[in-house]
């Protein structure tokens, strides 16, 4: 077995033990330079005398945002290098994420309707050009790779805890101003009906052939963004438009209005530009569960509190973030990159947290046009061995304590370097995650309803105070 996972598998299994104990504190921790990943620790002592003039102040009363859950993306480039793991191998990756009792947790998964660029090459689930009634639509191309890893990520996760969240990067090349599925480009007009139904198609097969439910879509991945793989590009207004007039329709009429809809899946810096003109539309936003929002060029985190308030009604849900630029193996700065940004998002109203790739190879790929990335999982296809980093420790923190259907609480204090958040689960237990940023240990007091405790945060780490049910 790797090693770092059973050192993980063996953490995790001492926060039984813990919790049995006098204090209903248990504390679990990650940290640069003490070997500790996602180790369980002694609780914490209640405060006798200040360590610090720091607090970190809680109030298990102003409950607020509800918490959808975590997850990561099964892509066909992850489908594809986790098969050249053995199956043991596989199979325990795969728990490490989704299983409830072993793993971090995952309740969430993203998956790309047609090819994305983290496919082995370009491909669409509808190719014949002018086929308007999508006769010969087939999920085929998805069987090798995406297929399996989705229905064993479901089946690790339990049918009645996985929940699947669909987007396409491109339509078919015949239905585009550009003739491509690449470069950007425009969906034709003739054609907005056509790729309405072809959501509607996307859905049915996955229930009906597969025993797969799609509990959420988005419009359109990145639709203000020509890249040099699969994408396609709408103004706001464009985009609101073929929610108002077609797809919102067409979901509607196939009985599948209870899907959750979100706009956007861009980055936050046009997060509020597009949610004016979405969510600002009432024809449109009859259809919008929300919006979803991604991590590059911006960590103006308060932007999802502004459109928050401005449509209260509204839910906002994180669905990609990496490390661009290739494989990191060995880097600390990815896991602080993802814990900074899943606290920022979730202390502004963000109600879920999706991953991009769950595994990629040592280069970070395969991706068909080279724009590799990181992940928190890497596969040395060749060996059949694999490589746990710290990003999966850090997501961890987040993703296996705080349960689907937990309210974010107000909490206060810290410091520039010293990050927090905090929630109450469904069986009432508390959870609040503390992030070191700086060099130095960061020594503050945790106040809550049961008292107040004296903590001492390593440098450049993450921990996470649990407090049993009462």
């Amino acid at each position: 077995m790797n090693k770092s996972l059973l050192m993980l598998l063996a953490s995790m299994s001492l926060l039984g033990t813990a919790a049995a104990g006098a204090s209903p504190w248990t504390v679990t921790e990650t940290a640069r330079d003490n070997g500790h990943r996602l180790a369980a620790l002694g609780a914490p002592s209640g405060e006798t005398k200040a360590v610090s003039t720091l607090s970190i102040r809680c109030d298990e009363t102003a409950l607020l945002q509800e918490i959808e859950g975590f997850g990561g993306a099964l892509t066909e480039s992850a489908g594809y290098v986790l098969s050249k793991l053995p199956a043991a191998s596989r199979a325990r990756v795969l728990r490490s994420y989704y299983d409830p009792a072993e793993g971090i947790g995952y309740t969430l998964a993203r998956t790309h309707i047609n090819s994305c660029d983290f496919s082995l090459k370009p491909w669409a689930l509808a190719e014949t050009p002018g086929d308007t009634e999508l006769k010969h639509f087939s999920l085929e191309p998805m069987r090798q790779w995406t297929l399996p890893l989705i229905r064993e990520a479901q089946a690790i996760a339990g049918r009645d805890r996985f929940r699947l969240l669909a987007a396409p990067w491109s339509p078919p090349a015949w239905m585009k101003d550009n003739g491509s599925m690449l470069q950007g480009g425009s969906l034709l007009p003739q054609y907005r009906d056509t790729w309405a139904r072809h959501f509607v198609r996307f859905v049915e097969a996955l229930r009906d052939q597969e025993g797969i439910p799609v509990w959420a879509l988005t419009v359109q991945n990145e639709p203000a963004a020509k890249q040099t793989w699969e994408s396609c590009l709408y103004t706001p207004e464009q985009e609101r438009d073929f929610v108002a007039q077609h797809l919102g329709p067409a979901l509607e009429k196939a009985g599948l209005g209870s899907i959750h809809l979100l706009g956007l899946d861009h980055n936050r810096d046009i997060l509020e530009e597009r949610a004016r003109a979405m969510l600002g539309d009432p024809k449109s936003a009859k259809y919008l569960w929300g919006m979803a929002l991604h991590w590059y060029v911006s960590e103006d985190f308060a932007a999802s509190s502004r459109v928050k308030a401005a449509f209260p009604d509204k839910k906002l849900l994180f669905t990609e973030g990496c490390m661009e630029g290739g494989a990191k193996p060995g880097s600390w700065a990815p896991g602080e990159r993802y814990a900074r940004n899943i606290i920022g998002d979730l202390r502004n109203h963000v109600s879920g947290w999706i991953d991009w790739n769950i595994a990629l190879d040592l280069q970070g790929g395969p991706n068909h046009v080279n724009n590799f990335c990181d992940a928190p999982i890497l596969v040395d296809t060749a060996k059949g061995e694999y490589l746990v980093q710290n990003s999966f420790h850090y997501i961890g923190h987040f993703s296996r304590f705080v349960k689907t259907g937990a309210r974010r609480i107000a909490s206060e204090g810290g410091s520039a370097t010293l990050q927090h958040v905090a929630f109450v689960n469904p069986d009432r237990s508390l959870v609040v995650v503390v992030l070191n940023v700086g060099d130095q240990p960061e020594s503050f007091t945790l106040e809550t309803a049961s008292g107040k405790l004296s903590c001492t945060l390593p440098p450049h780490a993450i921990r996470t105070y649990l407090r049993s049910t009462p």
